[in-house]
């Protein structure tokens, strides 16, 4: 991993002006100055601090209200022969009399600051600190235009002010304290790499971990525009949201870079994906126009990764900084699920370095042409649409809600993490060659698509805009394209839909020209799209183009929350789509689609439901990575049980059967005794009979802890130790959805609320004893249904 120093030269701010972070009062201008009235600060401290003590209670006695008899009002002690404005640098620096009456009150110095007489030399240099840094904030707060930013900037003088006053330190009083968003900046970038990179060899994910820093460190040297200048730019943005964000910056993150007698937090660990979201769009198109602009001042060995790996890492951040399904944002994502977690401090924590970016309230113009070709693992969308909007934040997914860490079962999380660190480097997985019968069909796609052979786009063509004449091409290969792979299809009607606004296509671009493509119309209002052509050029056929086509696809639509596709697919393609995941069991109402999607005479309608907590693209990297772990939790097993038994003789007597539980060593094994029982076949009947079971057991007097989902206010640290929770509340849900569609699942649901309480109480605890109780209730009316045997 490259330090922090290899990092500030791969920044696109290198080679520029030498940007710096801008001070407080500067107005978010670059250049020298902003550094330099931080140096002046450091550089005046120093020289205080090295006063005679006399001069230092002269300086303190400024900020000291008087002690005299007599309750005196006066605030602070005014020299009568103040100092010219500014200091004369010849002058010399007369002897402090602690004598001299204040020009306000007319009592001496000494009068003011006896209560610093027995002070040590370390708090009154603190209190001398405090001073300077009032003295800074005053000079901010006249030259500062912006409302908001004077407030905040008044509001810490005051509190400085008041701190010397008080002898005390200075605490910023607010409703909220940092962290403000759980989890943070710097921990979804964490969970981001793993995501996305976990599976890439050492020396690329390498470069992943450096891309990482240099963004972060981005962020914490930002510098935000102001809520007045954002309203103009952003008219129906939250205000109030960025407002309260931008004031907790001022004060935690920017202030505190030159005024160190208040905390100082990186933007990174305290705020979390609001704020990024707020200022990631224009922040990614400045960084990207400035890497441009400064090209040719990059070092040579910094400069692919700057043209060419931080725009795709950007693009693939983008996706899931504004998707609502995004796994990075929760709270329960598992990094060691993706290859272990990396320690956040020691690798891609952002470093404090002194060349960040600035933000500039110009817009900045990107050429959609020139952004380069797609991520490795998502594509970068490109539309008619302007490049810079994003779809506007709505209510999460459900599913979203209902997301569990990837793991499941009883198996101990320790163990989990210990097996993963072992497979986490791809080279401890077997590879397997990509004309194996065991590798996935868009592998070697996949693969092409990371080396940037090929590209994913989605196009379409507008009646509103210029037209793009890369676009324009790109449609015209496509309808070339369908055209000759499907040749019952008349080209007129080919032609009218590739070209059709309200059409829309996922092209394949290999080497500039169009191989293949999807061509789809989207009915947000129904909740379906229909697909209406699927085709790849014939000599590119059988390698996996399909499949990653159609995983893209499905990403596109989970980001866009429609969740349904519905085709009809004649007798060729009817193989193609069931392996895509399509059936002819519809799940979209009929009342929903028809009259919406073209009827064709011969064909077949099929359709398929996505599920948005899959990563499609992905999908068959999640799946080889879960048979390795499967893998070696059961050769672990296997070194467990070291016992050989001998083999069984009672046959050979005569014997015709015994009991499992008989057998030498099954037990040891993890085998356990299951209560038979009949399954209900009727699903009808199957759901009549489970919700009687479950009214009884919500109704029993024992009940009463597990109705809800267990409030972590009431149990801090249950979700620490309770990773699968469970209650009644939540299978009844189930139930009403139609979840269970065999009495295992429901029986195993019940089992972890029994399961999950005895682990998180203690066995004297009332709770413990209420599970006790309740699952005993329970197995009696599995037993009276018949579900188990009696």
């Amino acid at each position: 991993m490259a330090d922090s120093a290899g990092i500030q030269q791969g920044s696109p701010a290198i080679g520029a002006a030498g940007l710096v972070p801008a001070a407080p009062g500067a107005g978010g201008t670059e250049g020298s100055g902003a550094a330099g009235g931080s140096a002046r600060i450091a550089v005046k401290k120093a020289q205080l601090r090295s006063s005679p003590r006399p001069k230092k209670l002269e300086k303190l006695g400024v900020y000291s209200s008087c002690k005299a008899e007599g309750a005196c009002k006066c605030n602070g002690w005014k020299s009568q022969n103040p100092p010219p404005t500014p200091p004369r640098t010849d002058q010399q620096s007369n002897a402090v009399n602690l004598q001299e009456p204040c020009r306000s009150c007319s009592h001496t110095l000494g009068d003011h600051v006896t209560h610093l007489e027995n002070v040590s030399e370390e708090e009154m240099n603190r209190l001398l600190g405090i001073v300077l840094d009032v003295e800074y904030l005053y000079t901010c707060v006249h030259k500062e235009e912006d409302a908001d930013t004077k407030q905040v900037y008044f509001s810490l003088f005051k509190l400085l002010r008041k701190s010397i006053l008080q002898m005390g330190k200075p605490t910023l009083e607010a409703q909220e304290s940092p962290p403000f968003e759980k989890p943070s900046i710097e921990q979804g970038v964490n969970n981001f790499v793993q995501y996305k990179f976990s599976h890439l060899p050492s020396k690329e994910r390498q470069t992943i971990m450096e891309l990482a820093k240099m963004f972060l460190n981005q962020i914490n040297y930002w510098q935000l525009e102001t809520p007045s200048q954002r309203r103009q730019r952003v008219p129906t943005d939250d205000a109030a949201g960025y407002k309260a964000n931008y004031t907790r910056w001022l004060c935690y993150c920017n202030v505190p870079q030159f005024c160190d007698s208040l905390p100082r937090y990186e933007t990174t660990q305290i705020f979390g994906r609001t704020l990024l979201r707020s200022v990631f769009t224009v922040m990614r198109k400045q960084l990207l126009e400035q890497a441009r602009q400064e090209k040719d001042k990059l070092p040579p060995e910094k400069r692919t990764l700057i043209l060419t790996h931080f725009p795709k890492f950007l693009s693939m951040l983008e996706e899931e900084v504004y998707s609502h399904s995004s796994p990075i944002w929760s709270q329960d994502f598992l990094a060691g699920a993706s290859g272990g977690q990396i320690p956040i401090h020691t690798v891609i924590s952002a470093p404090p370095v002194a060349r960040p970016l600035y933000y500039s309230t110009s817009p900045v113009s990107v050429d959609p042409t020139t952004c380069g070709s797609v991520s490795p693992a998502r594509k970068t969308v490109l539309e008619s649409n302007p490049v810079g909007e994003k779809r506007k934040p709505s209510e999460p997914l459900p599913h979203e809600e209902n997301k569990r860490p990837r793991a499941v079962g009883d198996i101990p999380m320790e163990l989990i993490n210990e097996v993963m660190a072992t497979i986490a480097d791809p080279a401890a997985i077997p590879e397997t060659s990509l004309l194996s019968a065991h590798s996935a069909r868009d592998e070697a796609a996949r693969l092409e698509e990371r080396r940037g052979v090929i590209e994913f786009h989605v196009i379409g063509n507008s009646l509103n805009q210029k037209p793009n004449k890369r676009i324009l091409m790109w449609l015209v290969g496509l309808q070339n394209v369908f055209s000759h792979q499907l040749p019952r299809m008349p080209k007129e009607y080919i032609t009218r839909l590739v070209f059709d606004p309200k059409h829309k296509t996922l092209s394949l671009i290999k080497d500039g020209r169009v191989i293949g493509g999807i061509c789809f119309r989207m009915f947000p209002s129904q909740g379906f799209t229909e697909i209406v052509f699927c085709a790849v050029t014939s000599n590119e056929q059988v390698k996996g183009y399909g499949t990653h086509l159609m995983n893209h696809l499905k990403e596109y639509h989970i980001k866009h929350e429609i969740l349904n596709f519905l085709t009809y697919a004649d007798e060729y393609a009817i193989g193609y789509f069931k392996k895509q995941g399509f059936s002819k069991d519809i799940k979209v109402p009929k009342a929903k689609y028809v009259g919406y999607i073209k009827d064709y005479e011969g064909a077949t309608l099929m359709g398929c439901e996505l599920n948005p907590s899959i990563p499609y693209t992905e999908f068959s990297i999640i799946i080889k990575k879960q048979k390795e772990i499967i893998k070696k939790l059961i050769e672990r097993k296997q070194a467990q049980i070291r016992k050989v038994y001998p083999g069984l003789s009672c046959f050979k007597e005569g014997v015709r059967q015994i009991p499992i539980e008989s057998i030498p060593g099954i037990r040891e094994t993890g085998w356990k005794p299951v209560g038979k029982g009949k399954e209900l076949k009727d699903p009808d009947q199957l759901y009549s009979t489970l919700k009687t079971i479950l009214q009884h057991v919500k109704s029993h007097q024992n009940a009463w802890p597990f109705m809800e989902p267990v409030k972590k206010t009431e149990a801090p640290g249950y979700y620490q130790v309770i990773r699968f929770p469970m209650d009644l509340k939540t299978m009844s849900e189930r139930l009403k959805s139609r979840y269970y569609t065999t009495r295992k699942l429901f029986m195993a649901d019940m089992q972890r609320i029994f399961t999950n309480c005895r682990e998180y109480n203690p066995p004297e605890s009332e709770y413990y004893k209420c599970a006790n109780l309740l699952e005993k209730f329970f197995y009696t009316k599995i037993k009276e249904a018949g579900l188990i045997e009696k």
